[in-house]
């Protein structure tokens, strides 16, 4: 199985691009991993929320073929504990080949992304910014995985 992070937009803090980058370099021991980042779009002053929705969501469905498992991290998607996740990592291994992960924009996804995707997980009850799920994500994903190896990084 291959997995992809999509996320909307470029990261700007450096400190959050430092812990993804470090998280990416060790999950890429585990499973082929990449990320792929769409592009900013521009001039969404004049633009409603759904409008800016509905332009990320035909950015992101672009980039999402047709045999792809597409898992949103979403605040209504399923909880999990840490090693839950890695349960449904591994139940996904092996009926998927292709798995992608999607961090959406501030505003959320589009109607047409949320017919698309497969299942929504949610990293917490907490609300975090678009830009913080993608250091949790990448934590919670090498944790799995050292998980599903029997290492030591995970305490239960």
């Amino acid at each position: 199985m291959r997995i992809t992070l999509i996320e909307s937009g470029k990261t700007r803090d450096s400190f959050i691009m430092e812990g993804v980058d470090l998280f990416k370099k060790r999950v890429v021991r585990y499973v082929p991993f990449s990320i792929e980042t769409l592009p900013d779009l521009k001039n969404t002053r004049n633009l409603t929320m759904k409008e800016v929705q509905e332009q990320e969501g035909k950015l992101l469905l672009k980039r999402i073929k047709p045999g792809d498992y597409m898992v949103l991290l979403d605040e209504q998607g399923r909880e999990f504990h840490s090693i839950g996740f890695a349960e449904y990592l591994n139940g996904l291994e092996g009926r998927v080949k292709h798995l992608s992960f999607v961090i959406g924009g501030p505003y959320g996804f589009s109607e047409e992304v949320y017919k698309r995707a497969d299942a929504k997980v949610s990293l917490s009850k907490l609300t975090f910014s678009h830009q913080m799920v993608r250091l949790i994500f990448m934590e919670q994903l090498y944790r799995a995985y050292t998980i599903l190896k029997g290492e030591p990084y995970h305490h239960a």
